[in-house]
């Protein structure tokens, strides 16, 4: 086998390596960040109070379709 054509492949088997495992790193950083954001979602709506409970009679408590 050709010396020259050896050290070509072996040096796009590593590119390749490389390029799967930036690929891996930048997939699970992205994850971080979705997972990041979810929970401070979470706690803002959390955080957002209850409207207060309206107990006057039928005010509010009904609702009239019409078909």
């Amino acid at each position: 086998m050709d010396i020259a054509l050896t050290n070509s492949l072996l040096r796009v088997a590593s590119a390749n390596s490389q390029a799967e495992t930036s690929q891996a790193v930048e997939v699970t950083v992205l994850k971080k960040a979705l997972n990041l954001q979810a929970s401070a979602a979470a706690t803002l709506l959390e955080a957002i109070p209850q409207p207060p409970s309206v107990n006057l009679g039928p005010l509010g408590t009904r609702l009239d379709t019409f078909a």
